[in-house]
């Protein structure tokens, strides 16, 4: 089964913001029945640092997708959830020529439960969720994680 999805990006050159770089990278990009999404280029890469920029987004969606890859799997196991954090990071490394990727992202999800006698299995349910996360299998780096879990 496919499903596709479609967002349609907008950038003007304006001269008179041609001389601050900010400006000149942020954009727009909407989705059909969604809020606009300003974003700009991160503020490392001379982008607007109050807008979201492509390397929050990818994070972001990492960590959103691993949160409700593992819900189901804790769902599926009889587990509930009653609390879920995470404060992620990823590591981007630029080369002298420019390019750059990603490197690794660490997620460290604070999960909290019902039921004492399931920690174990509720903090082995993070691989499962991560062998099912889309964004996950669609990297090319690593996805690691330190998660905690409490009753």
């Amino acid at each position: 089964m496919k499903h596709l999805f479609k967002a349609a990006l907008n950038w003007t050159s304006k001269k008179e913001e041609l001389v601050s770089r900010i400006s000149s990278k942020t954009h727009q990009i909407k989705i059909e029945g969604k809020s606009v999404l300003d974003v700009s280029a991160a503020k490392a890469f001379k982008g607007d640092p109050t807008l979201y920029n492509p390397e929050d987004l990818l994070l972001s969606s990492l960590v959103s997708c691993h949160m409700m890859s593992y819900l189901y799997v804790c769902s599926q196991n009889g587990i509930e959830v009653l609390e879920y954090s995470d404060n992620a990071e990823a590591t981007l490394e630029v080369s002298p020529d420019g390019s750059g990727r990603f490197v690794e992202v660490k997620l460290f999800p604070k999960v909290k439960i019902s039921n004492q006698n399931q920690i174990e299995l509720a903090l082995d349910l993070h691989f499962k969720a991560n062998q099912l996360c889309f964004i996950a299998n669609s990297c090319n780096f690593p996805v690691l994680h330190e998660a905690s879990c409490e009753v």
